[in-house]
């Protein structure tokens, strides 16, 4: 299952998420380009268990070396697709948890999760030679962290099923508790095999996310914290892309749905993009929002409502509700 959005809209910018993202780029570009050397580059700055349990493999790293693993192991990826899907993943769950913990607690909580994740993979490989990388362990713990907070959210999921995909919405904690069990599944497939995927740093960053959310919840947003969740808030814009989920009586051909809109849309105008779920597929939509719109206001888009067994279409009604961003 390969997610490619959730339904709920951040109310404030991801700076730390961009941040975070764009900090693994960064990370694996300078990877890439050390050519040939780019294996021991990995051997460096991953985390190998056996760099803190073997005294002969130890003593050819300073102690510097040793404790700049222990983080930047998570800034470093095994290929092209193992980053994008990992980037992929943060920035459709990491937004809302940022959103709900503030931005310098969110950047706590990714780095402390990504840590503990090494550190039980580590615990549970003490003797492996073998690199781990990537920010899996920490992204399982914002996962985690989503697990919770937002569990009635709904993930829009790509299901290849050979040559024709599906596209459907599935809740956040149906799709969210498949993965860890897939985690766990293959955790235990692989016990005590090589494999080139850290399927235990996965289960312990899923797992302590939800543990560690408990105590990032309860601090108080005020001074720094406080001023930074503030000074990120989307102060003038709504979520460009809504879901919608029309309606309309029996005998009615026309469809009615409202699409949200901030006062400073309603007054210099703007654009939107509007997904309509319809059985597997969906529907997108691009509505322009003209300024001056009062509340109430009624948008029609001709031709997208129902049909009928003679050919004829209804049209497609959105009511304006301006809101607070």
């Amino acid at each position: 299952m390969i997610p490619l959005r959730d339904t709920i809209p951040s109310q404030n910018y991801p700076v730390v998420n961009y941040t975070l993202i764009g900090l693994n780029i960064v990370a694996y570009l300078v990877q890439i380009s050390k050519g040939p050397a780019m294996a021991e580059f990995i051997y460096t700055y991953g985390l190998v268990p056996a760099r803190f349990t073997d005294a002969d493999i130890r003593s050819y790293f300073t102690f510097p070396q040793q404790i700049i693993s222990l983080v930047s192991f998570m800034f470093l990826h095994g290929g092209f697709w193992h980053i994008l899907g990992n980037m992929w993943t943060l920035y459709i769950f990491g937004d809302n948890v940022e959103d709900r913990l503030g931005s310098f607690s969110y950047l706590v909580f990714y780095l402390v999760t990504g840590f503990v994740s090494g550190m039980f993979h580590l615990v549970l490989n003490l003797d492996s030679n073998i690199p781990t990388i990537g920010a899996s362990g920490a992204i399982a713990g914002v996962m985690g962290a989503y697990f919770i907070l937002y569990p009635g959210a709904r993930i829009l999921t790509l299901i290849p099923i050979f040559i024709f995909p599906l596209i459907i919405e599935i809740p956040a904690f149906f799709f969210l508790g498949f993965w860890f069990f897939f985690q766990v599944l293959n955790a235990m497939a692989t016990s005590g095999l090589i494999s080139g995927i850290a399927w235990w740093a996965h289960i312990g960053g899923f797992v302590f996310g939800i543990i560690f959310l408990q105590y990032f919840l309860r601090i108080p947003e005020k001074g720094f914290h406080g001023i930074l969740k503030q000074a990120s808030v989307k102060k003038r814009t709504s979520e460009h892309l809504q879901v919608l989920h029309p309606m309309g009586s029996a005998d009615d051909i026309h469809l009615y749905e409202i699409i949200r809109i901030t006062p400073h849309e309603a007054a210099v105008g703007g654009k939107k993009m509007i997904n309509i779920p319809w059985g597997f597929y969906k529907r997108l939509y691009r509505v322009s929002i003209p300024a001056g719109v009062a509340e109430g206001t009624v948008l029609r888009l001709g031709g997208q409502g129902k049909q009928t067994s003679d050919g004829r279409r209804g049209d497609l009604f959105l009511k304006v509700k301006i809101v607070s961003p």
